[in-house]
């Protein structure tokens, strides 16, 4: 198993698993959560942190070498701060990331980087106190902020502020939220709606790449930056004298997908091969009636088999994916 490399039909290598550590959300955004209320998971529905970490070791076997951690919102979860640590001591893992909302930051910022974790992601769509509310549907502004200032007064570096872009709703501030780079390091990420499942969101004229550029090209010139290890699908740019950079996400306009190398792994324990196809593997049930590593490696390998070339979303036109994002992880 140690000489075995997870490469799907198409030749890409698969070294990338994004971990769903729960389903729950203190948010409820519009374009993640469904407009209709569903179940959240039982307790023993939900892949136990001790499993987590094993599929995870299975994984780094077969070459995983960045994770990044997920919710819904991570940081509800009892326990996350010990898992993280656990985690980040996995041999052979050379990236451990997290994504949050930012909104329980402040307060456990020590324990999450006593955990090891170094580089962040954080949602916020909006520099506005009353659309943050709109868009999230709770008052959490001031507390996602002061957890973003919290990350970088703590050292972490990137923090990735995560931005989706929605026309109508914070279309008009992609200019202010671009501008936070000239004065903080931040990396700022624009991301392309992506109409899954069935969320509160109203159809709208989606905002594609060429138009947030043309929009905040207004604020100097934009000079493109080089990818990196362990990069992204965002194409990369800085303005000139800028502390942090631009970063776009083209999941509609322009498909990243023949350069994917993601595995995603849900809190019901389910493998998916693309976040856009309903395609899975079941690792929970196999796990609890004792199956061996070996028996898990095979699932890896049967997962990235059914790896798409390319998914077939396109603008205006919804994905039939049953899933949600809150279910799935963003």
């Amino acid at each position: 198993m140690n000489d075995s490399k997870i490469i799907d039909r198409h030749n890409r290598q698969l070294n990338y698993l994004r971990v769903s550590i729960t389903d729950r959300c203190n948010l409820q955004c519009i374009y993640c959560q469904p407009n209709t209320l569903i179940p959240k998971l039982s307790h023993d529905e939900i892949l136990r942190y001790e499993e987590i970490l094993r599929i995870i070791k299975v994984g780094v076997s077969l070459g995983i070498s960045k994770v990044r951690i997920t919710g819904g919102e991570p940081l509800v979860r009892k326990g996350v701060y010990d898992f993280l640590k656990k985690l980040v001591n996995i041999k052979g893992l050379e990236d451990v990331s997290l994504t949050t909302n930012g909104a329980l930051l402040k307060d456990n910022m020590d324990k999450l980087k006593s955990a090891g974790i170094r580089r962040i992601n954080i949602s916020m769509d909006t520099l506005n106190r009353e659309k943050y509310k709109r868009i999230t549907g709770r008052d959490s502004f001031l507390q996602a902020w002061e957890g973003i200032e919290a990350a970088q007064k703590a050292g972490l570096h990137p923090i990735k502020i995560n931005v989706v872009a929605l026309n109508g709703i914070n279309d008009d501030e992609l200019n202010d939220i671009a501008q936070l780079s000239f004065t903080y390091p931040f990396h700022i990420r624009f991301i392309e709606y992506m109409p899954i499942g069935t969320q509160l969101i109203k159809d709208k004229t989606p905002l594609l790449a060429p138009d947030i550029l043309k929009r905040i090209e207004s604020l100097g010139r934009l000079n493109p930056i080089a990818s990196e290890s362990y990069d992204g699908p965002a194409k990369r740019f800085k303005f000139q004298g800028a502390l942090g950079e631009i970063g776009i996400i083209s999941s509609i306009s322009h498909h990243f997908c023949e350069t994917c190398n993601r595995l995603r792994l849900t809190a019901s324990g389910k493998l998916r091969s693309c976040l856009l196809a309903d395609y899975h593997q079941d690792l929970l049930a196999p796990l609890r009636n004792g199956c061996s590593d070996n028996d898990l490696a095979d699932i890896f390998l049967k997962a990235a088999s059914h790896k798409p070339f390319k998914h077939q979303v396109a603008a205006n036109q919804p994905a039939a994916v049953k899933g949600n994002m809150s279910s799935i992880g963003g």
